[in-house]
């Protein structure tokens, strides 16, 4: 094989762009080749940089490339863009991936294990089975609400509309009715398994040290930990805790110019799943301070009483993230301020 020093793919299902460039910039070759092809030649080529946006698939590929001796870099998407010349076409987008892999300052993504990810489709699926247990439940409301059957929002006020199903005497159709038994059923059926993972999470969160550690912070529990040992990676990635928390997006969005900070609201860059579970868990903290009348933490007790609970949400996740990197890094419960 030719002495190449970067290796970039762009990814796709079935067809892949790979740009070959030597340690100068040249470009040696950039075209494109089949799945089998792209295993074979990963398996041929001397070990080099393989570069790769981080998109779907990219974290299998990278496995792949790594188990063949390569250095993988993952690169995020945003910043590659800027190094596309002209037309955006396969071609373009495998030479801009090269280019962008050689800035000596360039932030690549971590690879992550099979097991990380398995970590990760555990947590999605029992999202995906919250979202469609939510759409069954509005969708039964919404159809029952045009016969005069109102039941407010959530599984707990599924029983009116069960228990108004089942009365002979309810003033609806026989369609609807059996209508109303299939909703019931598959909500029943998605309740179930949505117990069962949630029941997974919380046992493993009692068994894995790390999880264990995780719910000791106030705010956050077992969906919360698995999603930060799913999505997060490496705790020492990162140089500060405030680092986390940019990466989750829970820092001011800067628009400084001339010597003049201008700091916005948070950025909403990074990882949306972990920073949404933190704002909610920092919501319920807020919440049980303000029914319970204080906090023994001045900082928060403080914050509470001067700011919109939205706004001292924000800020607690904020922390709460600082925490979680300080916690991990030196291997240390939660301990109150």
């Amino acid at each position: 094989m030719l002495e190449i020093s970067i290796l970039a793919v762009d990814l796709a299902k079935n067809s892949f762009q790979v740009c070959a460039v030597r340690g100068d910039g040249t470009v040696v070759s950039n075209r494109a080749v089949s799945r089998p092809r792209l295993y074979q030649l990963f398996a041929e080529q001397e070990g080099c940089i393989v570069a790769m946006e981080a998109c779907a698939t990219s974290h299998h590929w990278g496995r792949v490339a790594q188990s063949y001796g390569h250095d993988v870099h993952l690169i995020p998407a945003q910043y590659v863009k800027p190094f596309v010349k002209r037309q955006k076409n396969d071609r373009a987008d495998a030479e801009a991936i090269a280019e962008a892999a050689s800035r000596p300052t360039m932030s690549f993504v971590a690879v992550k294990s099979a097991e990380k990810q398995g970590r990760a489709v555990a947590f999605r699926t029992h999202q995906c089975f919250v979202r469609q247990r939510t759409q069954l439940i509005n969708s039964l409301r919404g159809h029952l609400a045009e016969f005069g059957l109102v039941a407010a929002k959530g599984p707990a006020s599924l029983k009116i509309l069960e228990n108004a199903l089942a009365d002979p005497s309810t003033d609806i159709p026989a369609q609807v009715r059996e209508m109303g038994a299939i909703y019931l059923t598959q909500i029943v059926q998605l309740t179930k398994i949505i117990e069962q993972l949630a029941n997974e999470l919380e046992t493993a969160s009692k068994t894995d040290e790390e999880l264990r550690r995780l719910c000791t912070v106030p705010g956050i529990g077992p969906v919360t930990a698995g999603a930060i040992a799913a999505f997060a990676p490496d705790m020492s990635t990162f140089d500060s805790g405030r680092n986390f928390a940019a990466w989750l997006g829970l820092v001011p969005r800067q628009r400084s110019t001339g010597g003049k900070a201008r700091l916005g609201a948070v950025s909403k860059m990074g990882q949306c799943d972990i920073r949404k579970l933190l704002i909610v868990g920092a919501m319920s903290v807020i919440r049980w301070v303000v029914r319970k009348g204080g906090s023994k933490n001045r900082w928060l007790a403080s914050l509470v009483a001067r700011k919109p609970r939205m706004v001292a949400a924000v800020a607690l996740a904020n922390k709460m993230a600082r925490m979680i990197w300080a916690m991990t890094m030196k291997e240390e419960d939660y301990r109150m301020a």
